[in-house]
């Protein structure tokens, strides 16, 4: 069953592809380690209260909350850095859309800076960037909003390991146990062949599904470029999600 979009209408069950998904447990990525499961895998039922409500609808989000540039920032002023729109569809396993998914989003700023009181690197706070925002998924499956694109930053992983720019999703169905979780990444960042994390993909084709190519037909000159993001939920070709180890 679609995590998002109940049974296939198609009657067809599109498993998932355990070869393109990594593995749980790659040390590399030092966090894998204590996270990946260690015992073998069991899986349960769904229940009515992980399949059913809430159904999250429009009177939730407010004016700003697509729009990153201004939803934290004095009124006349704006975050700091390249303005981007982001856009795309959330996808089920045939490539239809799906409509009334909540997706919220999360990311650094232009200096690679997290709002976050343990945030330990030393770039600059933005005082007119949160760095969160949502939207919900149209008929069709699409979406878009507006942000900064960015930066890159120093993480603890290893000596000199750097994550690229990247920004998180969270994607939720009618249901709180419906809830994936991925990130994006940029098309052309040098960074994105050195993250243990991107490395722990096991092909280039995984890889370039979590990441955002240039959209010119989508910008808006003199004012923001444009990437183009599609999530697909599951199937043989479905986005990695990394709260999703045990196979759905």
């Amino acid at each position: 069953m679609s995590i998002l979009n109940g049974p296939p209408k198609s009657g067809g069950f599109i498993p998932r592809d355990r070869v393109w998904q990594p593995d749980a447990l790659t040390p590399p990525y030092k966090t894998s380690v204590k996270r990946s499961p260690q015992a073998a895998l069991l899986s349960f039922p769904t229940t009515l209260s992980e399949e059913t409500s809430p159904v999250f609808g429009h009177s939730i989000l407010g004016d700003l909350d697509n729009d990153l540039i201004l939803n934290y920032a004095k009124s006349g002023e704006s975050a700091i850095g390249p303005r981007i729109i982001v856009h795309g569809r959330v996808l089920d396993e045939n490539g239809r859309g799906v409509p009334g998914a909540l997706l919220e989003f999360w990311q650094a700023n232009a200096g690679g800076r997290y709002r976050h009181k343990k945030e330990s690197y030393q770039a600059a706070l933005d005082p007119n960037f949160g760095g969160c925002g949502r939207t919900i998924t149209a008929e069709d499956g699409s979406y878009e909003f507006r942000t900064i694109q960015p930066g890159p930053y120093p993480w603890p992983n290893g000596m000199n390991d750097w994550r690229p720019a990247h920004i998180h999703f969270s994607i939720f169905g009618h249901g709180f146990a419906q809830r994936l979780i991925t990130q994006m990444y940029f098309e052309g960042d040098p960074h994105i062949k050195l993250c243990p994390i991107v490395g722990i993909l096991k092909t280039q084709e995984a890889i370039d599904a979590l990441t955002a190519p240039l959209d010119m037909n989508r910008t808006v000159p003199m004012d923001s470029r444009a990437f183009k993001f599609d999530i697909v939920l599951r199937g043989q070709r479905q986005t990695y999600f990394e709260n999703r180890k045990e196979g759905l």
